[in-house]
């Protein structure tokens, strides 16, 4: 992060969740500075993005997750795109996913991103190590990370869906994050934490319901986590909901696979992945 080409005055705050803080970590220079500190708010993902919103004394916050890297142009390219459209808060850009020595450059070709956009599919090309965004629009407009997430799984998700809310995102298409997938993932397979947080983000927008397809989306991930936890009548419950919006969602379909055990969610996930894909 430090090796950005953005001219200006870039500060890392290294948020330790959990952990003792490495305080040897801490750099001190006029325009290139580390700070390490504590999630003193709720333990997690949310709470640690909290503790550094807070700390943050910069016109722009930007997150970045321990396992992801970040290409020298990155802060340059989206700090200029949220320059050149002031009424945007937000900014993303693409990524590479790096997943079993295999690198898939996800890449979402336009420029704005819209909550409608976002109500129909999440587009995982927006990563949380891609967000950049306006400190005064976290504290005065759309918030911060939302904490009361179960189990702090989709709250990312819920994040831009806040601030999409508020205005349209500004995106920079080119890949400019490296973001790893595997089993170092904080969320691999943690099914039960999955179904209840995206759960959640469905009770949270209402407007899902106004665009099936989104609705769908959802629910058949939900399916495919109870499925994969054997939870067999649950599985089949949010399938069916999600095949009454939109007959074509796969996700459903792949759901009702796991539960009847035609195929295992390990061989599913495996296949996605190795195409730089999610459920």
């Amino acid at each position: 992060m430090l090796a950005q080409t953005y001219a200006g005055r870039i500060e890392v705050l290294v948020v330790h969740d959990q952990s003792d803080p490495d305080f040897s970590l801490e750099l001190s220079a006029q325009d290139r500075a580390v700070r390490v500190l504590a999630n003193g708010r709720r333990p997690g993902l949310a709470g640690a993005r909290n503790s550094g919103i807070e700390e943050a004394a910069g016109e722009y916050i930007a997150f970045c997750d321990d396992d992801d890297v970040w290409s020298p142009g990155k802060l340059a390219a989206q700090v200029s795109r949220l320059e050149e459209d002031p009424s945007a808060d937000f900014a993303t850009c693409g990524i590479t996913v790096l997943h079993d020595g295999r690198r898939h450059d996800r890449v979402l070709r336009r420029h704005t991103v819209t909550f409608a956009d976002l109500l129909r599919d999440r587009h995982t090309e927006l990563h949380p190590s891609t967000f950049l965004f306006r400190r005064e629009a976290a504290h005065n407009g759309f918030g911060l990370v939302d904490e009361a997430v179960p189990g702090g799984f989709g709250e990312d998700y819920e994040f831009l869906l806040r601030a999409a809310r508020r205005a349209p995102i500004a995106h920079v298409p080119e890949p400019w994050v490296t973001v790893r997938w595997g089993a170092q993932s904080f969320f691999f397979q943690r099914w039960q934490t999955m179904s209840a947080g995206l759960a959640d983000v469905l009770a949270k927008y209402p407007e899902f319901e106004s665009v099936r397809a989104g609705s769908a989306r959802i629910r058949g991930q939900i399916a495919f986590a109870h499925a994969a936890q054997a939870s067999r009548r649950e599985a089949c419950r949010w399938a069916a909901s999600a095949i009454r919006r939109n007959p074509l969602e796969p996700r459903a379909f792949l759901a009702l696979g796991v539960a009847t055990g035609w195929v295992s969610p390990a061989a599913v996930m495996t296949a996605l992945h190795r195409h730089g894909k999610g459920i």
